[in-house]
């Protein structure tokens, strides 16, 4: 049975080839000073940059400027956004970047007037926001995250070992998001396939919770499939617009709260894959792709019918004269053959983590309910090991 849900989704999207127009309807809305917040440096390169700088002078904005977000946003890098945010008194927070770059800005947005430790309060005890929020708009570079059209906000502290996502509410979603395919023709390689599985995982851990027949389901399967599909011909031709297009497109529906409706949700191959991330600092969608194999396994028998389902409709597995057994595992075998196809990292090895690691990275794991198995750290270590 679909359970009761309230549902509101307050972004507003500009999509397609000149999207960054959007810029001149939005900009207005907002006061004079607004803080730039942007990456290494790609978009001075790719010219992203002079564009967004060009229609903030041509609306009259202040620019103040917050370089150097890094892949992990850190808890020091939060601090120090704040001080930024606060000197320029901001009145709009432009992301200009991937996920990292859009979850940062929220991270700042909710802690400038916060009267507390923002990491204590958010990302620590998980409490609600009670403090005045500086609003937030992005300009996507990179897929992935969905970070464009939710309330989630991961920061990471190494000093604690512990990488940490709040997800927060409505009224911290992005008020306006620019989705222009074209900016994320110039990603590396690596970082667009990493995205890739990014994508991948949050469909999964919303798709492998519950046994009803729901809505979120079936969408959850179209969106995978075309995932797939896409991802294949972008792997080949990475300025292939249709195939961009549609994966950037994916992106934002598969974390934009929708399909997690009706649906208790799973989530734990993020806090494995974001412990590995808290030790090695390494790629976020790498850290999933390295895990997801050794738990999808581990947890498949205590959710095999919708294992059985998903090599079906997802991988067209045939069901005939096989075990439900059988076809979970085919299934599996195909997702892990077109993980291999596309350049995706399969063992934690590969990013950096070493036997002697594996404990200090399960102590890290944060332990979610929500799925088909509540792991135990012996279980944790089990995954871990088997993912090496």
């Amino acid at each position: 049975m679909l359970g009761n849900f309230t549902y509101c989704n307050p972004t507003k999207l500009y999509f397609g080839k000149s999207a960054i127009d959007g810029l001149n309807e939005e900009l207005p809305k907002y006061g004079k000073n607004v803080l730039l917040v942007y990456g290494g440096g790609s978009i001075k390169k790719n010219g992203i940059y002079d564009k967004v700088i060009g229609l903030l002078e041509a609306n009259g904005k202040t620019v103040y400027e917050d370089a150097g977000v890094m892949p992990n946003p850190t808890v020091e890098k939060l601090y120090e956004g704040i001080e930024r945010a606060k000197k320029a008194k901001a009145d709009l927070i432009l992301a200009v970047g991937g996920g990292s770059v859009c979850d940062y800005a929220k991270a700042v947005s909710v802690s400038v007037n916060c009267k507390e430790d923002p990491w204590d309060k958010y990302y620590l005890r998980m409490e609600d926001v009670d403090c005045e929020i500086i609003p937030v708009g992005c300009v996507l570079t990179m897929v992935g995250t969905g970070s464009e059209m939710n309330g989630g906000s991961v920061i990471t502290n190494y000093a604690q070992k512990l990488k940490i996502g709040h997800v927060f509410g409505e009224n911290v979603f992005p008020k306006f998001s620019v989705l222009d395919p074209e900016y994320t023709f110039t990603l590396p390689k690596y970082q667009m396939i990493a995205g890739f599985y990014d994508i991948m995982s949050h469909i999964l851990e919303q798709y492998f919770s519950g046994e009803d027949d729901n809505t979120s389901d079936y969408i959850m399967e179209g969106l995978l499939r075309s995932l797939i599909h896409s991802s294949l011909i972008a792997v080949e031709n990475p300025e292939d617009y249709e195939a961009r297009s549609n994966i950037m497109w994916t992106a934002t529906w598969a974390l934009n709260t929708l399909v997690a409706k009706g649906k208790t949700t799973d989530w734990e191959v993020h806090m494995l894959g974001q412990a590995v991330g808290a030790h090695t600092n390494a790629t976020h969608g790498m850290t999933l792709a390295a895990v997801s194999m050794a738990y999808y396994r581990h947890i498949m028998s205590y959710g095999l019918k919708k294992f059985v389902r998903y090599a079906e409709n997802v991988w067209n597995v045939s069901p005939d004269g096989k075990s439900d057994e059988q076809i979970a595992e085919e299934g599996l075998k195909a997702m892990e053959s077109w993980m291999k196809k596309i350049g995706l990292v399969m063992n934690l090895t590969e990013l950096g983590v070493k036997k002697d690691m594996v404990e200090s990275i399960a102590d890290s794991t944060l332990i979610m309910d929500g799925g088909y198995k509540i792991l135990t750290k012996e279980e944790v270590i089990k995954i871990l090991t088997e993912s090496l």
